[in-house]
């Protein structure tokens, strides 16, 4: 009864009240998410700014984990939750037990992948024209094999995180997150100085403090699952491996990997061209540094439209019209609202912002860091109300069954626009400061595809229920 009467609030609930209760512990958990790669920049950053540019050239291959890793989660949570409002627990249970074998296997795939691809694949993105390539080499490589080959806690926290939210245990998941942050906060300090008798490992504690803090949150997140979800909880008589849940969970799961993955081919298409300036070194840093910063704007919108999903599905398949256009008006209010703020905090505070990472070790390096990241982060917050339109516009199309329309619209702002943008932008300026502008230019043409989109979703789907 307690599922039922929580679907029906979908349909009933005053939206300005639903659209805060659905999404706000999703937002906050995303944000949890995004404190694990800022924190260990911010040490790293403050240890060696060597150390931050060589953890700045690995991230786009570390996000291409976490891509599969939640993509797979996205595949398995839909399972789950089809299964459970079937009203049928075993299968939920066993669709389980097939999630957690995918997980698995993607960690199998970046095990060996740190075993035997991390050095050539670093070898590939750290460009001679960069000062002291050899040492950010070897720092690259050193963080990358780390971070995928003990790549497991990052999956199977991920798998624990998902069963939680199936049962709509929102707030249990953010304690799962919430324990793995902490820990990776501590221990960061701690193994990249060498404090409290631990030896001093650099840019490989920084690795080490997040790999510890994924299993950390993995081990929580088991042990909440196995005490208050108790329908999915793991048992050993449940497991039975099946080709058709295997199938639906990767059904699902891959294009969403697919678009979760265009952002880490971006910021690698982005870091050759960073690295054809002459002060690339500090324009790969700022690079890094503005999308860290970014994620504590845009992560609360990224929960925002998870949330609004469950909302704008429920009523397109109750046909109740008003109230998808409800939850669009106020979905888009709270994204504004966010971005706003984003974009002031960006456009008057700057140069704090940069001083977060900065070095006394490398005066020159962090000098340029701060110049070029003023002039990038007010160029690039101009564009953030674009973003916003476009995030939660989006999201309608993935409720109504229109995914593909999100994943052009993601190929198209981030590929197809940005990527070129840029490239011209620097052959013809040869100015570091004028790239940046490539970020508006995506988002606008970006937001013109959106609108033509949603006008068809609008037409076609949403104004004739």
């Amino acid at each position: 009864m307690q599922k039922q009467d929580r679907s029906e609030i979908l349909g009933t609930m005053r939206m300005t009240r639903l659209v805060p209760k659905v999404s706000i512990p999703i937002m906050f958990s995303m944000l949890i998410q995004a404190l694990y790669n800022v924190v260990d920049s911010i040490f790293v950053s403050r240890f060696d700014p060597n150390g931050l540019t060589a953890v700045s050239l690995a991230a786009p291959f570390q996000m291409l984990m976490i891509a599969l890793s939640t993509g797979m989660g996205t595949g398995i949570n839909s399972l789950l939750s089809r299964r459970l409002g079937e009203r049928n627990p075993g299968e939920a249970r066993r669709a389980g037990w097939n999630g957690a074998l995918v997980e698995t296997l993607g960690s199998v795939l970046f095990l060996l992948f740190g075993l035997l691809l991390a050095g050539p694949v670093m070898r590939t993105v750290v460009s001679d024209n960069l000062a002291s390539a050899d040492r950010i080499l070897a720092m690259g490589k050193d963080y990358l094999s780390i971070v995928t080959v003990f790549s497991l806690g990052l999956f199977l926290a991920i798998f624990f995180e998902r069963l939680l939210q199936a049962t709509g245990n929102s707030v249990l998941s953010m304690v799962t997150q919430l324990c793995g942050a902490l820990t990776n906060i501590v221990l960061d300090p701690i193994l990249i100085f060498g404090y409290l008798g631990c030896p001093r490992m650099g840019v490989s504690g920084a690795a080490a403090a997040t790999v510890i803090g994924q299993f950390v949150s993995a081990i929580v997140g088991f042990a909440i699952n196995q005490k208050k979800n108790p329908e999915l909880r793991l048992n050993r008589k449940d497991f039975a491996v099946s080709p058709g849940d295997l199938r639906d969970i990767v059904s699902v799961g891959l294009p969403s990997t697919v678009m979760a993955s265009i952002g880490s081919v971006m910021n690698i298409g982005m870091n050759g061209i960073l690295s054809g300036f002459e002060q690339s070194n500090a324009a790969l840093n700022v690079m890094s540094v503005y999308f860290k910063l970014q994620s504590f704007i845009f992560m609360p919108v990224f929960g925002l439209s998870n949330g609004i999903i469950a909302i704008i599905a429920y009523n397109f398949g109750a046909r109740i019209r008003q109230r998808i256009y409800d939850c669009i008006r106020v979905a888009l209010t709270w994204a504004c609202v966010i971005m706003l703020a984003g974009t002031l905090i960006f456009m008057i505070f700057p140069g704090q912002l940069m001083a977060v990472f900065e070095s006394e070790a490398e005066a020159e390096i962090t000098a340029q860091m701060t110049s070029i990241g003023v002039v990038a982060m007010r160029i690039i917050s101009s564009s953030f109300l674009l973003a916003a339109v476009g995030i939660i516009l989006s999201t309608v199309f993935q409720a109504v069954g229109k995914g593909v329309y999100s994943m052009v619209m993601s190929i198209c702002r981030q590929l197809v626009i940005l990527l070129p943008a840029a490239w011209l932008i620097a052959r013809l300026t040869g100015n570091v400061y004028a790239v940046w502008w490539c970020f508006p230019a995506a988002e606008l043409a970006a937001l013109f595809i959106c609108l033509y989109y949603y006008r068809r979703c609008n037409q076609k789907l949403i104004s004739v229920l």
